[in-house]
């Protein structure tokens, strides 16, 4: 009794500070959202900020839960979780409710589950679980084709919902393998990816395909005593080649004809304020008006009158731009970033190569969260529809939020022992 006592008491309060602050800011902000003239009270349930509030509490209990589990519970159930999220994921196919065109809610009465949110938890304890394995080691293929497989399985679940912005979110796991010592050259290859994307799009791909000949040609003259850089190069230009014919494809016969319209409208390709374009040509409005200090709470007149789709949700933070102003903005992203440093900080103390491979899996889930959302909002990214964490309105968001970060403090708290 003694030592589970002293175990709650070396909770990390400073990141339980940070996560409540957050979701407070989100509840206040999804209040002056959708704002009900008939049902002011914040806790009226039968308004979205009263469900919220609901969902608040919901979490709190979950949280408490987690941090009376027994914390080597984590490592032997993870695959049973993983289990459990892969099943829901196919359930979600077959029997789930079809919202704004993705089929990735199970209805339990007036209630959507989505099981996308939980299944980030629980990949990311499958893969703490076998990475943290004595005999595992990320350089080899073996291991890097298993942790490939743990990431891919929820992913193409996801897509077939289809749900590209939380199939998305699990490309960010790449930063656990590369703590945990994949070669930099992976991190190369996936930006290089982003590039060609990005380029394949703007142009011919003819004229992309004849830049990366011209390219590796001038690469392979420099590297003409370097046999085995030569080699590498022949291997990846033509894995590029590959990728850029991949990339047409995928673009034009898997990705749904907004999904383009959105990709078109970020790279400048066509001007749709209208009707692709009307959620982020609204949102920069709703920012931009906030000026320094912002319109002040419930005074937001482009939150007040709906212009922005989805304000409660996946556009919260055009709500905290117009009535906070930059200032506002300045310090919700400086939670943010104080949450992500300090999640850091818990997983380098650690002594259990489990705790600590999840707590970046934690930091990378959030981080993509955090920037992607932000980023659609002002027209860095398209727009993908993920929710910004703890923030953004939903219950499954929320409590798969909670269950992500309280197992990190939960395994935290022993991190004087060994899992």
């Amino acid at each position: 009794m003694n030592n589970q006592r002293s175990l709650f008491f070396n909770v990390d309060w400073v990141t339980v500070l940070l996560i409540f602050a957050l979701m407070s800011i989100g509840l206040l902000n999804i209040h002056s959202a959708v704002f009900d003239p008939l049902h002011p009270d914040l806790f009226d349930s039968r308004t979205s900020y009263g469900r919220q509030f609901i969902f608040i509490i919901s979490s709190m209990v979950i949280g408490l839960v987690i941090l009376l589990l027994d914390s080597k519970f984590f490592n032997a159930a993870s695959p049973i979780f993983y289990g459990i999220t892969i099943f829901m994921l196919v359930l979600v196919l077959l029997i789930g409710r079809n919202i704004g065109g993705n089929q990735a809610w199970i209805s339990i009465g007036s209630f959507g589950l989505q099981p996308s949110e939980f299944a980030k938890f629980a990949t990311c304890l499958l893969l703490a679980r076998y990475l943290s394995a004595s005999t595992t080691k990320v350089q080899d293929l073996k291991t890097q084709l298993s942790c490939a497989a743990i990431i891919i399985v929820p992913v193409v679940l996801i897509l077939r919902q289809p749900d590209v912005g939380s199939a998305l979110v699990f490309t960010s796991l790449i930063f656990v393998l590369y703590r945990e010592g994949l070669p930099g050259y992976f991190l190369v290859a996936e930006l290089v990816a982003i590039v060609l994307f990005v380029l394949t799009l703007l142009y011919n791909k003819f004229f992309v395909l004849g830049g990366v000949v011209a390219l590796a040609a001038f690469l392979f003259y420099q590297f003409k005593r370097a046999r085995v850089l030569r080699m590498r190069l022949i291997i990846g230009t033509a894995l590029s080649i590959g990728y850029v014919f991949c990339v047409d494809f995928a673009y034009t016969n898997v990705l749904q004809p907004h999904h383009r319209k959105r990709i078109d409208v970020i790279l400048g390709k066509i001007n749709d304020p209208r009707n692709e374009g009307y959620n982020l040509n609204q949102s920069k409005i709703a920012i931009g008006s906030g000026q320094l200090w912002g319109k002040g709470y419930m005074q937001g007149t482009q939150t007040r009158y709906d212009f922005v789709p989805e304000q409660s949700t996946d556009f919260i933070f055009c709500t905290i731009g117009e009535e906070w102003g930059f200032a506002g903005c300045f310090v919700v992203m400086g939670l943010y970033v104080f949450l992500l440093m300090r999640i850091i900080f818990i997983a380098e103390r650690q002594r259990s190569a489990f705790t600590r491979i999840y707590a970046y899996g934690v930091a990378s889930v959030i981080f993509f969260h955090f920037f992607i959302n932000i980023g659609m909002t002002i027209g860095l990214v398209p727009v993908i529809g993920i929710p910004l964490p703890l923030i953004s309105y939903g219950g499954s968001s929320l409590w798969a939020f909670t269950i992500l970060l309280f197992i990190m403090l939960k395994l935290d708290s022993n991190r004087m022992g060994v899992l």
